[in-house]
């Protein structure tokens, strides 16, 4: 996962000084050795690095934090916020149109990862916003980048609009006036990428830009490739001119040094990050939420929109009704453990909890106990699904052969579900709040007058 190298050194460095009651101008200046060098392996620029440590030494040497009664944490509270300011300070937003539809222009070196990016921000803003996207498919000359984005958009349910072979600026431009004649309110132009910058892509690409005159030109960039993320960020500010960066793959780089470098150099705001393969794994770039996850101290506001946008209200309802009845059964847990894994990647979610994300950032989180406890309650038939107590020694080998599971697996879940049965018979004295913290109970039942 991204910065798990910077935030194991960082936390390091802090412990030190944690270990301190009162700290001294050298304790700082040692510390900040050591963040500086942290960052320098996490692939930050060098000059940003120097001046970031030099504002942070500046705070922290001052008489605020020296004479505080936990200086410790005052130092930590700095980095944060530089971390915060290095990285653009406050959210950044996609521009869009006030008439008519937005034009997001996608460009990038190829292989950044412009073409399933550009479909996963579009699945994004319809979900979000109830957008109704169009995505273009002007890269004409990628072999089969056409069909990759017919592919990607026919997963997400999206509209593909391409005319094959031909002048990429007059495919968007015809695009465009499809847009407005079939109601998307959204284009999405994924255009041609090269290897390297190259003045035949810098022309093609300016042209299109002044043809369609887009809203927003987001520069895709691969997390994973540190400082040359850096370098094309720059070439192609300065070539065609971009209003803000997609960070792609990461969940992939352990140093994560383009993030914090990228705003520095080029003035430009990250305004989306990729986290994962899989084409719901999008999510807006906050830089305080990303300095908090830096430090080792989680993401809780992040943790509670994905626990939202994997809600069924429907579904909690039905659930909260049996709970306040003691009817939780295995049906119940399976649609939870399916509603958990709705989120996304199980173990950013774990990097996301206050305290212990830095405690699980080297553990794997196992996903196939996840799966086989899902075969298990599959292999079931409804009404051992309803009363486990039916499940003998011969109905258990028949759900192992099934599921493909040993029977000591079933026998641990069957303890599992008894200790969560215990808990929801606690909770139905309450209300229930569902895994994701948002159900709404009714309290506690009024007792009946004798």
């Amino acid at each position: 996962m991204a910065f798990e190298g910077l935030t194991e050194k960082l936390n390091a460095a802090f412990k030190k000084l944690r270990g301190k009651g009162r700290l001294s101008e050298s304790d700082v200046k040692e510390a900040m050795r050591e963040v500086r060098l942290a960052l320098l392996e996490a692939d930050v620029g060098y000059k940003v690095v120097k001046d970031f440590v030099a504002k942070v030494t500046e705070r922290a040497v001052g008489s605020d934090v020296l004479d505080s009664l936990t200086p410790a944490q005052q130092v930590v509270k700095i980095v944060s916020e530089e971390l915060t300011s290095l990285m653009g300070g406050t959210d950044s937003k996609l521009i869009m149109a006030n008439n008519g539809p937005t034009v997001i222009m996608l460009v990038g070196l190829q292989g950044a990862g412009k073409t399933t990016n550009g479909a996963k921000l579009a699945g994004y803003l319809r979900k979000q916003y109830g957008k109704r996207p169009l995505l273009v498919a002007c890269d004409v000359y990628r072999p089969a980048a056409v069909e990759q984005l017919k592919v990607v958009g026919g997963q997400l349910g999206l509209p593909v609009y391409d005319e094959g072979q031909g002048d990429p600026v007059k495919i968007a431009e015809n695009a465009l006036k499809h847009a407005r004649d079939h109601g998307n309110d959204l284009v999405l132009l994924d255009t041609a990428g090269r290897l390297h910058v190259d003045e035949a892509l810098m022309d093609e690409l300016r042209r299109m830009k002044a043809a369609v005159r887009p809203n927003d030109i987001l520069l895709v960039v691969d997390a994973m490739t540190g400082q040359d993320a850096v370098n094309a960020a720059s070439a192609f500010d300065g070539a065609l001119g971009i209003d803000g960066v997609m960070l792609t793959k990461l969940d992939g780089d352990a140093r994560g040094g383009a993030a914090l470098s990228i705003r520095a150099v080029t003035g430009k705001p990250i305004k989306f990050a990729g986290t994962g393969e899989k084409l719901d794994m999008i999510e807006p770039f906050h830089p305080d939420r990303m300095a908090s996850r830096i430090l080792g101290m989680g993401d809780m506001l992040t943790l509670i929109e994905k626990a939202q946008s994997s809600y069924d209200e429907k579904q909690a309802a039905k659930l909260e009704e049996k709970l306040r009845k003691n009817r939780f059964t295995l049906e119940d847990y399976y649609d939870q453990l399916q509603q958990l894994r709705g989120m996304g990647d199980l173990s950013q979610i774990a990097g996301m909890l206050p305290g212990i994300g830095d405690k699980l950032q080297n553990a794997a989180i196992d996903e196939k106990a996840l799966s086989h406890t899902e075969a298990i309650i599959l292999s079931m038939t409804p009404r051992e699904r309803e009363d486990p107590n039916l499940l003998n020694a011969s109905r258990k080998r028949r759900i192992a052969a099934g599921s493909g599971c040993a029977v000591v697996e079933i026998n641990r879940l069957l303890k599992q579900f008894e200790m969560m049965q215990q808990l929801t018979k606690q909770v139905s004295r309450g209300h229930f709040t569902g895994f994701g913290g948002m159900g709404h109970g009714p309290g506690k039942k009024k007792r009946k007058k004798k």
